[in-house]
């Protein structure tokens, strides 16, 4: 019985760092103000416990990134159409790449300082690799697209958080600009096989 003490506080201490962070990065104007000293006294706790629970500033980053992403994780492992797996790839694929961008648009500051934290490039990172072998493999079912593993890495790209801070932020494009160009650069990309001949002709 006395073990499961520190195990409750732990798990205690570790929703009330994410939910400082989360706070920190809302209000924010400068990404590097956030530091782990910051948001260890906005928790309540000592930096040590942070360090103890999230090792390191990316760590952090990455931890608030996965809470704030289970539902759609959830929703594109055993959720229905449009994001499960029972939806065919070719419905699959817009769907996801605007989930995507509507994830990142809603927290742009997290997803900039995510990515920024990468120790040699955010094409390394973890939550980068989920998305592109999941594309990569969707887009590789559909039957006249080559490539596949280039163009998930292409249709990525316009999902980079640094292009979406640069055109809602800088641009002022509206979301529902930004998710309906998304959408017609995907369709594009996705009709782009070669072309089929007539059946009168095979």
């Amino acid at each position: 019985m006395p073990e499961r003490k520190p195990r409750k506080d732990a798990a205690r201490n570790r929703q009330a760092v994410l939910a400082a962070a989360d706070d920190l990065f809302a209000r924010s104007e400068s990404l590097d103000s956030v530091t782990l000293a910051a948001v260890a006294a906005a928790a309540g706790v000592g930096k040590g416990t942070l360090f103890r629970a999230f090792g390191d500033r990316p760590g952090l980053l990455r931890a608030l990134y996965e809470a704030r992403l289970e539902p759609v994780r959830e929703a594109v492992e055993a959720g229905p159409p449009p994001l499960g797996p029972a939806t065919p790839p070719r419905q699959r694929v817009p769907a996801l790449l605007d989930t995507l961008l509507c994830f990142k648009l809603d927290n742009r500051r997290l997803m900039l300082a995510l990515e920024e934290s990468g120790s040699s490039s955010p094409y390394q990172a973890d939550h980068y690799e989920r998305w592109h072998g999941l594309l990569d493999t969707m887009l590789g079912q559909i039957p006249g697209l080559t490539d596949s593993d280039f163009t998930a890495h292409a249709l990525l790209a316009a999902t980079r958080a640094d292009l979406v801070e640069h055109l809602a932020g800088h641009e002022c494009v509206p979301r529902e600009n930004m998710r309906a160009q998304l959408a017609n650069f995907t369709a594009r990309v996705l009709d782009s096989g070669p072309a089929r001949r007539p059946a009168n002709e095979a």
